[in-house]
């Protein structure tokens, strides 16, 4: 069985002594940083494909786009979650205070090179972006060993695929290239760590809640048939990186989508309809088997591939990230756990979000109001939580946790 979700605790007596609020915990800055960066990125990508700016230079705008979707705004957010995850997991305490500055300096010098590639050249920016994630990694493997956590490795397996997404994606960059290969790579190591981690915080954090208000008819655990559909997860989403209009990968991709369809239903969803931060974890996991289910239809050449690359990463992904960004940021200040009318508001417009952009290609004709749409619902999403949550993430509360 998985180790223990990560669960609420309080900053070590004297942490946020050490410099910045900000820095006193790893959800702080990234959440912050990574909400911040999918409002500028998204806006200047809409600039640039409107005609009005010039992005990323030799770079190449579409590169920059997908890269900054995929490595800039999507590894801050998990950097976040883990730096404030590991720590529970291991019962050691949190990286804060001037190494956290460090680690989120490296990671906005990665977005300030990439936007500067005509300046200081393509190979020194991919080489200055490219430090952050095995940073990362070191971090994180270097505390899971300290606390004899073998278990946890399995999520940073793919912290590492994506490291190795980043440099590839680099490479190809450089040469002038896109490279598909290198995003269906990062997009299948998020959608594996959303099942892995998903599938501890998701069911735990239900059956809390029924627990609490006195309901009995709690998720299914944590059984063989989870590692038989996480594996099943793990082989249809290696078959469409490596070979993904293939007839196997429609197999593989079926056959997945109905196993965690299952695992979904055993979590009992709809049993949290009152409680919209829970409501919210069961939507986006839902976008796990609908993006297998597309998978196996584009591979059937029923779907283009950028379906389904929107519909996992928007969906499964980002909407996961947001769940977890609001859910921990409350909890590990002090406050209640309820989403707010404007956190419900920026949930809706991520899902709008993923359900709309996928359309583009299913509608050519009509793609430009949808990616416009699109694009303005993703910063409507995460504009809304800046606003309600930029100053519970930047300022000190009294409250203990």
């Amino acid at each position: 069985m998985p180790a223990s979700p990560p669960v609420s605790r309080p900053v070590p007596r004297g942490l946020s002594r050490t410099g910045p609020v900000l820095f006193s915990y790893g959800f702080r800055p990234f959440f912050l940083g990574g909400a911040l960066w999918a409002i500028a990125a998204m806006s200047l990508w809409i600039a640039a494909i409107s005609g009005h700016i010039t992005l990323a230079g030799a770079y190449g705008a579409p590169n920059w786009h997908a890269h900054e979707m995929l490595f800039g705004f999507a590894s801050a957010v998990l950097a976040g979650f883990l730096l404030t995850a590991v720590p529970n997991w291991t019962g050691r305490l949190p990286v804060s205070g001037w190494p956290l500055g460090a680690l989120f300096t490296l990671w906005c010098a990665g977005r300030i090179a990439l936007l500067a590639t005509d300046v200081i050249g393509v190979i020194p920016a991919a080489a200055i972006d490219g430090l952050f994630l095995p940073a990362l990694l070191a971090i994180c493997t270097r505390e899971v060993v300290a606390g004899r956590k073998w278990k946890d490795l399995k999520v940073l397996c793919g912290l590492l695929a994506l490291s190795l997404a980043n440099g590839i994606f680099h490479v190809a960059a450089i040469d002038g290239g896109h490279d598909h290969l290198a995003i269906r790579l990062a997009v299948a190591a998020y959608v594996v760590l959303v099942m892995i981690v998903g599938g501890r915080i998701v069911p735990s954090f239900t059956r809390n809640w029924l627990n609490k208000v006195g309901r009995t008819d709690f998720p299914v655990p944590y059984t063989r048939f989870d590692t038989v559909a996480i594996l099943a997860g793990v082989g249809a989403l290696a078959a469409w990186t490596a070979l993904p209009q293939h007839p196997a990968t429609a197999g593989f991709g079926l056959a997945a989508a109905a196993l965690h369809c299952i695992r979904l239903h055993r979590w009992r969803g709809w049993t949290t309809m009152p409680e919209k931060l829970l409501v919210i974890l069961h939507i986006a996991y839902a976008f796990i088997p609908l993006g297998l289910l597309t998978i196996g239809l584009s591979a059937l050449g029923h779907l283009e591939e950028r379906s389904v690359l929107h519909l996992l990463s928007v969906g499964a992904i980002a909407s996961m990230m947001l769940a977890v960004m609001t859910r921990a940021s409350l909890g590990h200040t002090g406050r209640p756990l309820k989403a707010s009318r404007q956190t419900v508001a920026a949930y809706g417009a991520l899902i709008l979000c993923a359900l709309v952009r996928p359309l583009g290609e299913v509608l050519p004709d009509l793609s430009p109001p949808i990616y416009a749409a699109s694009g303005l619902l993703w910063i409507a999403a995460f504009g809304l939580f800046c606003l309600e949550y930029a100053p519970i993430l930047a300022r000190k509360r009294r409250t203990p946790l």
